[in-house]
């Protein structure tokens, strides 16, 4: 790919439109001094890696001063950097490097909680009760006659209650983990202080923000019980069965204000800065709120990543996203995995047939008018791993113990491997014994060097289809049409490209027409070798396979 000037776009469109953003977990990408943990001049000696793949944008996770109990999530100073990770010169430096390879920089930003090491909290602890320093969180008195029952009966994400007493007897709120104590956002100084890091970061020339629980900042005022919510959901903290149901905690009407006042912020700065929303909103219509002209740009469409493997499951949000976004004059978002859930090929059935339904799963998505993001180790067709107890780390984990049934996240946020035959595979410099989490000893056949310039592996399959992406995205339209699913086949337009997915156990006939890039091998339905350039050879489509063909405009 040719490196493009920051700020320069293929149409008159914002390059966010239709940008492919790769997520890097920071403590995970690559280490540069050995300590088994990633950092920042890991990431940016990594970036051609992101170039060659045909990216257009990563995001990085946070990298700010933290005690690391949420890996990060949890951040002490938003205007620093952690030095497990580096220096604020280590973050200039990578996002200069990035803008030189024509790569855009998303950081996250975690609005909802601040560390319970943060100087605003130490603060708030010391004032005591009443006092403005606990105004900025949620504070409050306990329940029965000595107050000895927490507030409310919300619980954790993470699991256990959602409520930690302190030694005065006051309880304080945390949504998540008892070391991230939520901030109260109808406090006005909790909005300047997010106002200025947001110009800190903005500043520093990054060219857009991932906002983490977007839909949390605010709570109903009342901090009422949650009716119906006295039993904990089962595996709640990946935040990904959700039911309508009652929730006074989450995605509340003035939550919206906050993004707007965001928004007017990011259009002082030239380069088509963006926001984009993790909101895990209960309906599309209410992701589509974040996204309205005056707020985010975009929200993470978390329909798509829960879908089962089912054409119709697909075309159902396919059709329900577009309407939900076309109501509010939005682009849609597509992803597939993220460091908070178990990785697509394991979810669609692990082994070849998972592997398989992957990517085909990440073809379509890839054809779809928006932008898609990518969970770095996608492209090399990593699995979840089955990570050993004594080497999980995970907070959400580590609080609801094994009797869960639920082994957390750390599986899906393994080191990657770059090169060689055992671990450490690359990741950290050659003195590097061990990473923060073992890597399996069979990954040697998915590192980055194995599959470079093999023609059948998930890393080069990645880089046809961001090529052909690349060529399409800005210029098919912005719609989808003839969209039908048959049986267990999918199939849909857009502007010359016909895209058909096989979810069914039969091969599916392929029309004339020119394959721009297919996910397997296709295969011939007359005995003949499968043509991609539609001479006259019968094509078919395998079982859990996925392909572009470029059709006749009369078609």
């Amino acid at each position: 790919m040719a490196a493009t000037e920051p700020g320069a776009t293929r149409t008159d469109q914002p390059w966010w439109r239709h940008a492919v953003t790769y997520q890097v977990y920071v403590r995970s990408f690559a280490d540069s001094n050995g300590d088994g943990v990633g950092d920042l001049p890991g990431i940016t000696a990594r970036l051609p890696h992101l170039r060659d793949l045909g990216v257009d944008a990563l995001w990085i996770t946070p990298f700010y001063t933290s005690p690391q109990h949420d890996h990060g999530y949890d951040v002490a100073d938003y205007t620093d950097v952690d030095p497990l990770f580096g220096t604020l010169e280590d973050a200039d430096e990578l996002i200069a490097r990035a803008h030189e390879l024509g790569l855009r920089v998303i950081v996250d930003l975690v609005p909802n909680h601040t560390s319970s090491e943060h100087e605003w909290f130490r603060a708030a602890l010391a004032a005591g009760p009443g006092s403005p320093e606990r105004a900025r969180y949620l504070f409050r008195d306990g329940r029965g006659p000595d107050g000895s029952e927490p507030p409310n009966n919300w619980h954790s994400v993470f699991g256990g209650p959602a409520w930690t007493r302190v030694p005065d007897g006051q309880w304080y709120l945390h949504l998540f983990d008892s070391s991230q104590p939520d901030l109260d956002w109808r406090h006005p100084e909790v909005g300047e202080m997010f106002e200025q890091v947001l110009r800190f970061w903005l500043d520093r020339g990054v060219d857009g923000f991932r906002i983490d629980v977007a839909h949390g900042l605010l709570k109903e005022a009342t901090l009422r019980d949650q009716l119906g919510g006295e039993a904990e959901p089962e595996h709640p903290h990946a935040m990904v069965e959700r039911t309508l149901r009652d929730e006074p905690m989450w995605d509340q009407p003035e939550v919206h204000d906050v993004y707007r006042r965001w928004r007017r912020v990011l259009e002082e700065y030239d380069g088509d800065r963006m926001l984009v929303a993790e909101a895990w909103t209960q309906t599309p219509e209410s992701m589509a709120r974040f996204v309205r002209p005056d707020e985010m740009h975009q929200a993470f469409n978390f329909a798509w990543l829960l879908a089962p493997w089912s054409a119709r499951s697909f075309a159902d949000v396919i059709e329900g996203t577009f309407a939900a976004v076309e109501s509010v004059g939005a682009s849609p978002t597509w992803v597939l995995s993220n460091h908070d859930v178990v990785r697509h090929p394991t979810r669609y059935g692990a082994g070849p047939t998972g592997l398989a339904r992957a990517r085909a799963a990440t073809l379509t998505m890839l054809a779809l008018p928006g932008s898609a993001y990518l969970y770095q180790g996608e492209e090399l067709g990593l699995e979840q791993v089955d990570v050993a107890p004594e080497h999980r780390q995970d907070p959400a984990w580590l609080r609801s113990g094994p009797e869960s049934g639920d082994p957390g996240r750390d599986g899906s946020r393994v080191p990657l491997p770059w090169k060689g035959s055992q671990p450490p595979y690359g990741f950290g410099p050659g003195t590097a014994e061990a990473s923060w989490i073992p890597q399996p000893a069979s990954w040697h056949a998915h590192t980055v060097a194995a599959q470079t310039d093999d023609p059948a592996s998930t890393l080069e399959f990645y880089r046809e289809a961001l090529r052909a992406r690349r060529t399409w995205a800005a210029t098919a339209g912005e719609r989808v049409s003839d969209l039908a699913v048959e049986g267990d086949v999918l199939r849909f337009r857009r502007g010359p490209l016909l895209v058909v997915l096989n979810c069914g156990p039969e091969v599916v006939p392929l029309p004339a027409g020119e394959v721009l890039v297919s996910s397997g091998e296709l295969v011939p339905l007359d005995g003949s070798p499968a043509d991609s350039e539609g001479t006259g050879v019968s094509r078919g489509l395998p079982t859990d396979c996925a392909v572009w063909v470029r059709v006749p405009p009369s078609r």
